[in-house]
C-alpha cells in the first residue's frame, strides 16, 4: 500500500510539472476571438503547434503582460 502512494504521489508531480513547464500552453483560440485579431497578430509563427513565448511579437509580448489589446500601439 505505501508503495502505490508514493507511486501516485510520482505520477501527481510528474503531471503537475508537465502542465506548468510545457511552453506554448498558453495560447489559446478565445484570445483570438475576444481581441478580434488574427493569431498571428501576437505570434510569428502560423503554426499554432509552434506557439511559444519565443515566437511573441512586441503585441503578444504585451497581451502575456497586461491580459488585453486595449492601450496597445503597434510599431
Amino acid at each position: 500500500m505505501r508503495i502505490l502512494k508514493f507511486v501516485a504521489a510520482i505520477v501527481a508531480f510528474v503531471a503537475l510539472a508537465m502542465a506548468t513547464l510545457m511552453p506554448g500552453a498558453t495560447a489559446k483560440p478565445e484570445f483570438s476571438k475576444k481581441e478580434k485579431k488574427a493569431c498571428t497578430y501576437c505570434h510569428t509563427s502560423k503554426n499554432p503547434k509552434e506557439y511559444s513565448e519565443k515566437d511573441l511579437t512586441d503585441a503578444g509580448k504585451y497581451y502575456k503582460e497586461k491580459k488585453t489589446l486595449e492601450g496597445y500601439v503597434k510599431k
